[in-house]
């Protein structure tokens, strides 16, 4: 996947921005959630840069994405996960408050950023850290398509 000027240019803000040395790791990794509309899964990312980084390597990088606000994580029904570019998130703490659709025709994880999680009143003594909603369904691309 080759990487445009601006690309390069967002990428490296990211990671200055989150105080994080600019090593091709991390770039390309990065560069993969910057050109990508859906969550990823670790295999997918192993596919994409497996040939160059070792397994640790990948899995090291997204644990200091999450931690650094970089990217956030979607529970799935069979207990992996999912990674998805933050929008608005910090170091330790996340602010994805967005609900997450995954497409039971085609698969994809998409976060639906215009669509906010429901806030919960808890009972006395219950102290929330966050809240993931997880919607199961037909995305428009395929209840778009025929069949």
């Amino acid at each position: 996947m080759m990487e445009t000027k601006s690309t390069t240019t967002r990428l490296n803000d990211i990671l200055h921005r989150r105080q994080l040395s600019s090593t091709e790791s991390r770039r390309k990794i990065l560069s993969l959630f910057l050109n990508s509309h859906d969550a990823l899964t670790h295999g997918i990312i192993e596919k994409e840069v497996g040939d160059k980084f070792d397994r640790v390597t990948i899995y090291r990088t997204l644990q200091t994405f999450e931690e650094k606000g970089i990217v956030h994580t979607i529970p799935t029904a069979d207990n992996s996960v999912l990674y998805a570019l933050c929008k608005e998130c910090e170091e330790g703490h996340h602010h994805d408050d967005h609900v997450h659709f995954i497409c039971t025709r085609c698969e994809r994880t998409i976060c639906l950023d215009d669509v906010v999680s429901p806030k919960l009143e808890l009972p006395d003594g219950y102290v929330t850290d966050s809240v993931q909603v997880v919607i199961h369904g037909i995305c428009k691309d395929c209840s778009s398509e025929p069949g």
